[in-house]
């Protein structure tokens, strides 16, 4: 999968920084650092699903990312936080 751009809704940006504390910054870190991405559900649109990309930021930080994948190439990030444990014990093993 190769993501292309990012598309941002103000709605998502602010709620990543109050529930989560994830940066926009943050976010796209994890998806230019060849993240392992995992299919979670099909979307209402044909041909545009859900998926997650689990990844580390530059200075550390586990999280996971979830987005739409366009058909253009581009994220639609839906939203964004810390690994659990088990995310980062299944993430750590590949």
């Amino acid at each position: 999968m190769k993501v292309t751009g990012i598309i941002w809704l103000r709605s998502v940006v602010e709620k990543l920084l109050w529930k989560h504390s994830v940066t926009t910054d943050e976010v796209e870190e994890v998806l230019s650092r060849s993240p392992r991405y995992r299919f979670i559900e099909p979307g209402d649109v044909e041909g545009e699903h859900l998926y997650a990309a689990l990844g580390q930021t530059a200075v550390g930080r586990y999280l996971i990312v979830f987005f739409i994948y366009k058909a253009t190439g581009e994220a639609l990030i839906v939203s964004a936080r810390d690994m659990t444990k088990n995310e980062k014990r299944s993430h750590a093993k590949k």
